[in-house]
């Protein structure tokens, strides 16, 4: 009969090796083309597999090295999207987390790891200036997204009981693709969410924000929140959360603040935030700014009665009657997930490994890294910025060539990694710092690439 077993001296022999693999891997990942050259067909040819049989043993760690050749790495040069460089310590806290197996679900199903959530949970509010909001980690800002909308909903119009009933959200044009996608699971529909106009800089324009609520209320529409952006995806713009969060207490609405991409800044930089714990909730990605391996998500919020409102309804089979508070707690009854992996762990290691400074320091230098690309840019007649640098988002764009034509060149090239964006209709390429691994050097050879890459389209 064959087994699951493995004996000590063979789990040893895995663990060695694959931990050789992993700081091998680390060692090298600023050296790594900033993109694999891959295609489907290679990756298919490579991965798509049956299951065998017989196990292969050992053997599957060969994998490793072909894998690691066809990802995407964390490198200094990686400024794709908004994506955090995955930080070591946090990367072997997950490992343990596995080891460890744990249900964080409850305190009583995980003492420890339920405990030590909630710590973390502390730290995240501090650290954006929000002390005493309470909260849970979870898979990333779009869970954190849906499950703040959905206690709007049961703070606003209670609908778990009843069904939905007929309501409006009010979000900037420049909202993550999440908000959409919650109005949508909710069953509150699409077309009662309202994409508010922006300003030159790219953040919700108040006046136009209060003649929409205006509007639908003397159609008869019930407003129900407003979705503020601290920092939105394309440029990081931050609306003005003071004058929405005054808005919100005139109306009686829902504020939550997606943070997802920016909120943690505020570590950084405070003064580009205020107003941001007016909130009531709030969603964070430590998976972006913290440089957390995936995922790592984080939902905050004010009123713990509400979030028990809106997610708790347990079976008997997880009851629990300790009279205890603190063995009685349960983040089933706060989160709409039951099963909930250590994600903690690799926060409390890394954070408290390094220090708060460090971690301060880390997301001043993208900042700062994002304005030096900005000054590098305006000092070249040939490109142009086409938004206000806010946070470390930098779009822009060579004025005569074909834009899209160099992102599909440079990429090839392999040197650094952008993304693009859609900037007042002009396609745009997009620098992110959010990487505790870039240099300067490696902010200017964005530049000389993009302009390299753009000359040899003359050829």
């Amino acid at each position: 009969m064959h087994s699951l077993k493995i004996s000590d001296e063979e789990l040893s022999r895995l663990t060695q090796e694959a931990m050789s693999l992993a700081l091998k891997y680390w060692a090298s990942v600023d050296a790594l083309p900033s993109y694999p050259v891959t295609s489907g067909e290679i990756t298919a040819q490579l991965f798509s597999r049956s299951w065998s049989e017989k196990g292969l043993g050992r053997m599957v760690l060969d994998d490793f090295t072909k894998i690691a050749a066809h990802v995407r790495p964390s490198g200094g040069r990686f400024f794709g999207y908004v994506l955090g460089s995955g930080e070591p310590v946090g990367a072997l806290g997950d490992l343990l987390a596995a080891v460890l197996n744990q249900n964080v679900t409850s305190w009583r199903s995980a003492p420890a790891g339920a405990t030590i959530e909630q710590a973390v949970v502390g730290w995240l509010a501090d650290a954006v200036g929000c002390p005493g909001l309470k909260g849970s980690l979870c898979g990333g800002g779009s869970a954190a997204n849906l499950m703040a909308l959905a206690m709007a909903r049961e703070a606003k119009l209670p609908a778990n009981e009843v069904g939905a009933r007929p309501c409006v959200v009010y979000a900037s044009e420049q909202v993550h693709m999440s908000i959409p996608k919650a109005i949508a699971l909710l069953g509150i529909g699409r077309d009662n969410l309202r994409l508010i106009p922006v300003d030159d800089d790219l953040r919700m324009r108040t006046d136009a924000l209060e003649a929409a609520i205006t509007l639908d209320r003397e159609a008869g529409r019930t407003p129900l929140a407003i979705v503020a952006t601290a920092g939105t995806v394309n440029v990081g713009a931050i609306d003005p959360l003071p004058q929405i969060a005054e808005i919100a207490r005139r109306e009686a609405l829902w504020l939550h603040v997606d943070g997802a991409y920016g909120g943690l800044a505020a570590l950084a930089a405070p003064e580009k935030f205020r107003g941001l714990d007016q909130a009531d909730s709030l969603s964070l990605d430590a998976h972006k700014w913290l440089y957390q391996p995936l995922e790592c998500g984080c939902l905050l919020y004010r009123d713990r009665q509400i979030a028990h409102k809106t997610f708790s309804h347990s079976g008997d089979y997880v009851k629990i009657t300790a009279e205890d508070p603190v063995e009685a707690f349960a983040f089933f009854d706060e989160s709409m997930e039951l099963s909930r992996r250590f994600r903690a762990l690799k926060l409390w290691m890394s954070l408290q490994y390094h220090g708060r400074a460090a971690f301060r320091d880390a997301i001043a230098s993208d900042l700062s890294h994002a304005q030096l690309l900005a000054q590098s840019i305006r000092s070249h007649p040939e490109l142009e910025l086409l938004a206000p640098v806010t946070l470390s988002a930098v779009c822009f764009r060579h004025r005569t060539k074909d834009n899209a034509a160099i992102l599909r060149r440079l990429i090839a090239r392999g040197q650094v990694y952008l993304s693009n964006a859609t900037i007042h209709e002009q396609f745009a390429l997009r620098a992110c710092f959010v990487n505790h691994r870039t240099t300067r050097e490696d902010v200017h050879a964005i530049v000389s690439e993009v302009i390299a890459t753009a000359n040899e389209l003359n050829r």
